[in-house]
């Protein structure tokens, strides 16, 4: 039986400049901006699109003139690439944008991960927010199996020093940084101190997928789907998580990838994590089948996720360093540095020999994990 996405290729994934503040823009421009750079970048007219995946499809359709087109008005992460990959298998379409953006969106500017203080029950009596929910996965897992806030910090200072070097990434030249750094930085939800947690930033990203053979006429490298699965639990940042019902989040979505693929963790060469906070990463490799339960603080460890290292993490600098642009923007941006990298186009901590990149989405305190495997040979 063929892969069900042997015929489909992502072409192009581009971004826009990320910044704190981008001054002059809005939500919508900046992912306009974004959909008319990747359609540069791949040589191809909007005339040729005929569906699009954003929150503002609609309006894009009518900005870039590419009408009459199917019109998702869905997101545009994981989930929407694996459904734009769909559409394209199924004949449904042939040519599909998937965009978003951010920009305008954060004004609480003194605030640590303000991205979701949605008004129910939870937040407004007691409190809790992003940082609190993950917080407590995160301190749960330290009970049970003694992982270390030494090994989080080790995993914080491994994805901002990737931005560090990165001169596309909102926090460039900000370090280097060691372990010692993000533990003595202030605590902001115990375990996490302030260098533990994702920023805020504005920025838009895009992405481009047509057939296979489309795909051959086009000038950029062709990036394959191997395999992709979506975990959800429940409506995210509503109710509290809990380590028996969510830790495991992403095992199911991870399983069925590999098997869609053929292939296991240790075929991987890339991992472009989902970073909210540092804790995430270890809960992740645990969740996708890299190592044990219980045994994620050490797997990170003796320079196994750094430049190098046999699974290199999140390599642009994630939500920690690179972006994170609120809405949906940072979902779409983990499969567009995977892509850069099977496309050997990052300007930093390029994976030489790169054919397998895993990327996420979500985690534990969003009751979500979605996972994607890209591939640099055709399925």
């Amino acid at each position: 039986m063929p892969h069900p996405f042997r015929d489909v290729a992502i072409v192009a994934a581009h971004n826009t400049r990320q910044a704190r503040t981008l001054d002059g823009h809005t939500t919508f421009s900046i992912t306009l901006e974004a959909a008319r750079g990747v359609l540069a970048e791949a040589a191809v007219p909007p005339a040729e699109l005929d569906a699009v995946f954003s929150k503002h499809a609609a309006e894009l359709i009518h900005a870039l003139g590419c009408g009459p087109a199917w019109n998702s008005n869905a997101a545009s992460g994981i989930a929407g690439v694996l459904q734009a990959a769909s559409l394209v298998a199924t004949g449904l379409a042939s040519t599909v944008l998937l965009t978003d953006g951010g920009a305008g969106l954060y004004t609480e500017r003194a605030a640590t991960a303000p991205w979701t203080r949605p008004a129910n029950e939870f937040v407004v009596p007691f409190g809790l927010y992003t940082a609190a929910e993950f917080a407590l996965i995160a301190r749960r897992h330290m009970d049970l199996y003694g992982t270390t806030p030494e090994q989080l910090a080790e995993v914080a200072a491994t994805i901002r020093n990737n931005g560090h070097v990165n001169p596309e990434a909102v926090y460039h030249g900000r370090g280097p940084y060691t372990p010692a750094d993000v533990l003595a930085s202030r605590m902001i939800a115990d375990p996490f101190h302030l260098l533990d947690c994702a920023m805020t930033a504005e920025g838009g990203c895009a992405l481009l997928i047509t057939t296979a053979e489309r795909a051959a006429d086009l000038p950029g490298t062709p990036v394959h789907i191997l395999g992709g699965g979506l975990d959800t639990l429940g409506p995210a940042y509503r109710h509290a998580p809990v380590w028996d019902e969510t830790g495991h989040v992403g095992r199911r979505a991870a399983r069925r990838s590999f098997a869609m693929a053929g292939l296991s963790p240790e075929d991987v060469d890339v991992c472009e994590l989902y970073d909210p906070f540092s804790f995430e990463i270890i809960r992740q490799f645990e969740a996708f089948g890299f190592c044990g339960e219980g045994e994620g603080g050490d797997f990170v460890m003796d320079g196994r996720i750094g430049p190098g290292g046999r699974y290199p993490i999140t390599t642009d600098g994630g939500l920690m360093s690179y972006s994170h642009g609120g809405g949906i923007v940072q979902l779409l941006q983990r499969v567009a540095r995977g892509v850069h990298q099977l496309q050997k186009r990052c300007p930093t901590r390029q994976v030489p020999d790169a054919r397998v990149a895993l990327c996420s989405n979500g985690g534990a305190g969003a009751l979500f994990t979605d996972v994607i495997l890209l591939g640099s040979e055709r399925p």
